[in-house]
Order: structure tokens, then C-alpha cells, then sequence
């Protein structure tokens, strides 16, 4: 099965479990819900869901069995996306090509769509329970995944970025923002598939280098698009790194650095996944893709 199609399969897995386990726009308070559905189903990549499930599988682990903790990455990212968009963080107007969250429903709902959908989270990840799997793995994913959205990962890299806006940064700072405001999450997005399918020690190991890279890779790709990508692709403006004064890979070590950089953790991110072989196909066309993304 080629990467499209293997990413289609595991798309349609996703995008079902989240419309029947999220609430309908029909129940009260409808604009709530209607909201939090607007930003969810608004044609993400599903990228951290579709990783949980690989990293599942790349230890022998079924697809449906994760299900719930990789459908719940998804909204603790979208949650993201939304308060990120906020006039008072980075003031975006449009975000997958269509209007944000606060420019449709108002600050005060979207940043409550936000909390919701963050609430919502930890309670699909609880529901993983049912799914046959040991409760003392899932236990295990809630504090990796708590953790890793929390302060001392994805918020603590947004205040650090935010403190950063205007300022001469360090590569240093700027590698401590990238690997906890982005890198934290799809650390755990990769480990919570890994842990909740019964990796052993060596496998989680692997897991883990194989995400820190990725997530770095990402991230880098990122910000090299918001130099050269084309925002009827990205469906948000480019540049707005430039205009909000953002560090990134490409303001502090050029264009063309940055993009050998993206090729180190490629490569780097590929060599870990040697231990798993065939099953670890998947993780292995992922992490290649990002060099290629045009989105």
C-alpha cells in the first residue's frame, strides 16, 4: 500500500471516531459544540493521529486499538490552532483556508472551544480503556500526554516564542521553542501508539529519537514554507513569521541552512527506525514526506 492510500485508511478511521464520539452541533449549547466542530472538521492533515496509529502498528499493534488517545492528539493540536490564532497570540485571520475561529464566532467562544476541546481530550485518551488495553498503559499516555501539552511542553514553548517576538534569539532558545511548542506533542503523538500497543524498552527507545527528530524536521519545514510556500496551498497568508517578528530556523541561520538542517533530522529520524524493520515503513514515509510537503 503506497503512503496516500495507507494515510487515506487511517484518515477515514480517524475522521469517523471523531464525528461519532464528538458532540453534535444540534446539542445545547449548540454554538459551543457547532464551534468546536468548525475548527475540527475544517480539512486538517491529521498528521498526529495518523503517526499514533503507525507508531502502533510499527510494533504489531491494531489500528482501532488506539484509536481514542490518537483521535484525542488531534484536538489538543486543534486546540492549539485556535488560541494560537487569537488576536492577543498571533492574530491570524485565516487558518486551512478558511476563517479562524474567533473571526467567526467571536474571541470569548473561541477561546472556549479551545478549553473544550482540550477537556475532550483526556476524555477520549480514559475511553482507550475499553479498547481491551491494560489500564496502566493508559495511565501512562495521560501523564506523557498531560505533560507534554502542559507548561514544561507545548504552552511552555508558546510563552517562550511569544517572549521572543523582537528580540535577538539564540539557536538555543529557538530549539528549546521548536521542541517543546511543537516537538513536545509529536514526541507523545508517537509514543502514546508505541506505549499503548506494549512496546519494549528498545522499541519506545527508537520511538522516541525517531519523534524528537520528526518534530524538529517539522517544525524547520514550517518555517521555511512561511518564507517560500504558496498560501493558496497552506490556505493562510505566508510571511506572517516575518511580520510578527518569530524566530525561526530560516531568520537565524538562512534559507538554505535550514533546509539542510530539515535533511539531518530526515535522515537522522529514518536511521532510528531501523529495530522495526518492514512495519516500520510507514513512520519511515512520513518523516520523508515532510522534505516534500508543500502544505
Amino acid at each position: 500500500m503506497k503512503l496516500q492510500e495507507y494515510k487515506a485508511s487511517r484518515v477515514q478511521l480517524v475522521e469517523t471516531y471523531l464525528n461519532q464520539n464528538m458532540p453534535l452541533d444540534t446539542v445545547y449549547p449548540e454554538k459551543i459544540h457547532e464551534a468546536m466542530r468548525y475548527s475540527v472538521f475544517a480539512g486538517g492533515k491529521r498528521l498526529r493521529p495518523v503517526l499514533t496509529i503507525a507508531a502502533c502498528e510499527a510494533v504489531g499493534g491494531a489500528a482501532e486499538s488506539v484509536l481514542p488517545t490518537a483521535c484525542a492528539l488531534e484536538l489538543i493540536h486543534t486546540y492549539s490552532l485556535v488560541h494560537d490564532d487569537l488576536p492577543a497570540m498571533d492574530n491570524d485571520d485565516y487558518r486551512r483556508g478558511r476563517l479562524t475561529s474567533h473571526r467567526v464566532y467571536g474571541e470569548a467562544i473561541a477561546i472556549l472551544a479551545g478549553d473544550g476541546l482540550l477537556t475532550l481530550a483526556f476524555n477520549f485518551i480514559a475511553k482507550n480503556m475499553e479498547m481491551g488495553i491494560d489500564h496502566a498503559r493508559v495511565m501512562a499516555v495521560i501523564l506523557e500526554i498531560s505533560e507534554a501539552a502542559g507548561t514544561l511542553g507545548m504552552i511552555g514553548g508558546q510563552v517562550v516564542d511569544m517572549e521572543s517576538e523582537n528580540k535577538q534569539t539564540s539557536l538555543e532558545t529557538l530549539n528549546y521553542i521548536h521542541n517543546h511548542k511543537t516537538g513536545a506533542l509529536f514526541k507523545a503523538t508517537v509514543r502514546a501508539g508505541g506505549i499503548l500497543a506494549g512496546a519494549t524498552s528498545l522499541e519506545l527507545a527508537a520511538l522516541t529519537d525517531y519523534a524528537e527528530k520528526l518534530g524538529l524536521a517539522f517544525q524547520i519545514t514550517d518555517d521555511i514554507l512561511d518564507v517560500e510556500g504558496d498560501s493558496s496551498l497552506l490556505g493562510k497568508p505566508v510571511g506572517s513569521d516575518e511580520k510578527n517578528n518569530k524566530a525561526t530556523y530560516p531568520a537565524l541561520v538562512g534559507l538554505e541552512e535550514s533546509k539542510n538542517m530539515a535533511k539531518k533530522c530526515v535522515a537522522d529520524a529514518i536511521e532510528s527506525l531501523r529495530i522495526f524493520g518492514e512495519n516500520g515503513r510507514y513512520l519511515k514515509e512520513i518523516v520523508t514526506y515532510l522534505l516534500e510537503r508543500r502544505v
